[in-house]
């Protein structure tokens, strides 16, 4: 497949891709290896074995970002 075969929805997508992927690599995970606190792992736990779930969207709206 051809770049100029894309949309541009599909361009915008690979680029976004592309960029992520790129910074991944260049900084990496800066907590990788440290261990998780006792606390914050059981937290964590209880999160995920909730069927409750937040959206990025509410996130962000309650930190006051723009998504």
């Amino acid at each position: 497949m051809k770049i100029s075969d894309l949309s541009q929805k599909d361009f915008k997508e690979l680029v976004n891709s592309m960029v992520d992927d790129r910074l991944c690599e260049l900084l990496g995970d800066p907590d990788l290896g440290l261990a998780l606190d006792d606390k914050v792992r059981a937290q964590l736990k209880q999160v995920l074995n909730s069927p409750e779930r937040v959206t990025g969207e509410t996130v962000a709206e309650r930190l006051g970002l723009r998504w």
